[in-house]
């Protein structure tokens, strides 16, 4: 082909990875509440362990166009999007917020949900550690590199279905008080967790009968101006201070 089909090629296998990002991103919200945080994460494997498959093979089968289909469902999976530049996170990133969120106890909720940033940070890392020539970054072991992804995603597959679901999900989604507690208790062990328990049913009876906002609700929202105006500057200033870097 022509250097400029060449580049054309190329320029399809890294952007494609932020539109499966958006996919992801908008679908996310739906899922969590239609299966739960738990089933919704499990199913974000399969589009990550398809990417790994798809890319990994490419070489054998000589298609250029297994490695975009592949870049597309890995960042429906695990990727971010700079968007208006607000960040949108793709569907397991999401979901795994929420999930981390809710499972935490009210002290140890904010240091376990900054856990997700540390460990973009820490992939990032190993994926450019696995891409050096010394390494992976090769002619004859790159599809090995660009199928690694399916190595987390096999942990967590083998891992999740020992963990509860949500307990927040559960009063106030499924309406499950007693399969809430029993969650509360594993997630937190043996003790008094009805004071937490309590502020869950009073969030429970104040959205009732409210209906998901959509992101266009969102942004018309007066009453969360402020807030979102906030996300949106620190997010725009992420992207300018060399975060992803250090």
């Amino acid at each position: 082909p022509s250097e400029e089909l060449i580049t054309l090629m190329w320029s399809f296998v890294v952007s494609i990875y932020s539109i499966g990002g958006l996919l992801g991103s908008l679908s996310g919200g739906y899922l969590s509440v239609r299966f739960g945080r738990k089933k919704t994460m499990l199913l974000a494997n399969i589009p990550a362990l398809l990417s790994a498959a798809l890319m990994g093979l490419s070489r054998l089968c000589g298609s250029f166009e297994m490695i975009i289909a592949g870049r597309i469902f890995s960042g429906v999976c695990g990727g971010k999007l700079a968007f208006l530049p607000m960040v949108l996170n793709s569907l397991a990133l999401n979901i795994h917020l929420m999930y981390a969120g809710e499972c935490a106890p009210r002290k140890l909720r904010g240091l376990i949900a900054i856990t997700a940033s540390t460990a973009i940070a820490m992939g990032k890392f190993v994926g450019f550690a696995l891409g050096l020539r010394e390494v992976l970054g090769v002619d004859a072991l790159w599809p090995i590199l660009m199928a690694a992804n399916a190595f987390p995603a096999l942990v967590q597959l083998l891992t999740l279905p020992f963990f509860p679901d949500s307990p927040r999900y559960l009063l106030i989604d499924r309406k499950d008080k007693e399969g809430c507690i029993k969650a509360v208790k594993q997630l937190w062990g043996d003790g008094d967790h009805m004071a937490e328990i309590d502020d869950m049913m009073a969030e429970q009876e104040a959205i009732h009968g409210e209906k998901a906002k959509s992101v266009w609700d969102l942004f018309r929202d007066k009453a969360v101006r402020w807030q979102l105006i906030t996300l949106f500057l620190v997010s725009s200033c992420m992207q300018l201070i060399g975060v992803n870097v250090v």
